[in-house]
């Protein structure tokens, strides 16, 4: 009996969702074809491509799922506005907005943006395809929100290549960092309850992304490389170098969210920097942050983060925020490997690549709001399992917590871009 129960929580979940996006899909035809393809990414397929869907949807061919996918009439940015507002809808406001991109192994040339470039995927330059992604994380669950395909300067600058895979004419080259920050600007102006974005190093170390979230008044806390150099009032250095510098009092041990085998605990070390003269109001809403995350278990093992707070938060608190960055390679491992489908589609042409990723993501969205609505679900990632304990140095004990000291001299009359 608890079976079926549970079998019809499901479904009518389901039947509100497609009830919700059924608007976006104009004749009655291109909605069923729709709720057959996203049932097929639920299902027990083995593999998701158009045949094996098809098939066991009970359709003779993939000819339906390739129109719908292809040529037919219908807005995936729209659909993807509504996966959006379900997912935050679904998951509550005070979450993280998570930037990553991740690769899809191709084969051939044909494939919209596809080309030889490296992809985290296989840890190596590849023949691949990048797309650019946001997730929405709370405590609730986590689940994908946005995406941008990533296109080469190889493609852009052929217009030819481009027409015949149907990618559009004001579609010119963009950075991934750009694509990033379009995604940001989309999600916070369409009220996405996020409060806080985190990015790793590839990210993290674009100051103008950065600067973008300073902007629009939302906190940070971004992985940047050892290189990064830290420039200030108090000085210039690089954040390794800085790190080494740390009094050892400075470390402090502090779990930054629940792992598979209990909590993701390190030591961190984290100082305030003096505020920026140029940007900053007077008395400064906000501070900006240095901080590192050391291995327990490797001492040597370090990464290294730059944040941005509101006034009154406290390192534990931006622990918690970097911990929720795993957030996006567990979505990437939910809806590409283990459950959506998001990486074995067959289209090789721009719009469907947008079609597919936005159902695949509607699929995972459903998985999101059922496990958020059944109490959520513990989130998996490497975990440390301890549990927690309680030259003259710019690090500067200011009551309690740690800053950087500001010598007295002339202030900059440049904004610094590395700060």
């Amino acid at each position: 009996m608890e079976g079926l129960t549970e079998v019809g929580f499901w479904a009518a979940e389901l039947e509100s969702v497609f009830a919700r996006v059924a608007g976006r899909f104009a004749r009655a035809d291109l909605r069923w074809r729709m709720r057959d393809y996203v049932r097929g990414l639920l299902g027990q397929a083995a593999r998701k491509n158009g045949w094996q869907l098809a098939e066991w949807a009970g359709h003779r061919t993939p000819d339906g799922f390739q129109r719908l996918l292809n040529s037919s009439v219908w807005d995936a940015d729209a659909l993807r506005d509504d996966v959006r507002a379900y997912v935050g809808e679904s998951l509550g406001p005070d979450g993280v907005l998570i930037i990553d991109d991740t690769g899809f192994i191709k084969k051939g040339t044909t494939s919209a943006g596809v080309g030889r470039q490296y992809t985290g995927t296989s840890g190596k330059i590849d023949n691949c395809q990048i797309g650019v992604f946001a997730a929405y994380a709370t405590r609730s669950g986590r689940a994908l929100v946005d995406r941008e395909l990533y296109l080469p300067k190889a493609w852009t600058s052929d217009r030819d290549r481009c027409r015949a895979a149907k990618i559009p004419d004001e579609r010119g080259f963009a950075t991934k960092g750009e694509l990033a920050r379009n995604i940001v600007r989309r999600c916070l102006a369409a009220g996405l309850p996020a409060t806080w974005v985190t990015a790793d190093e590839a990210y993290g170390q674009d100051w103008h992304f950065r600067r973008l979230l300073e902007q629009l008044d939302i906190g940070y806390v971004v992985a940047v490389p050892k290189s990064q150099q830290i420039k200030s009032l108090a000085g210039i250095w690089r954040i390794d170098q800085l790190i080494e510098d740390a009094p050892a009092d400075v470390w402090q041990r502090l779990s930054c969210g629940d792992g598979a085998k209990g909590p993701r605990v390190y030591d961190w070390a984290a100082a305030k920097l003096p505020a920026n003269l140029i940007f900053d109001p007077d008395p400064p809403t906000h501070h900006r942050w240095v901080m590192a995350r050391r291995s327990l278990s490797d001492p040597g093992e370090l990464a290294y983060y730059l944040a941005y707070a509101p006034v009154g938060v406290e390192i534990a608190e931006l622990a918690q925020v970097a911990g929720f960055r795993w957030a996006i390679e567990e979505c990437f491992q939910a809806a590409a490997k283990n459950e959506c489908g998001l990486d074995q589609y067959e289209v090789r042409r721009y719009p469907g690549w947008y079609r597919h990723i936005t159902l695949a993501m509607l699929a995972h969205a459903v998985l999101t709001a059922l496990a958020a609505q059944a109490g959520g679900e513990t989130a998996k990632g490497a975990a440390e399992t301890d549990q927690p304990s309680s030259s003259r140095s710019p690090w500067q004990r200011s009551g309690g917590s740690w800053t950087l000291s500001c010598p007295t001299h002339e202030p900059t009359a440049t904004p610094s871009p590395t700060h």
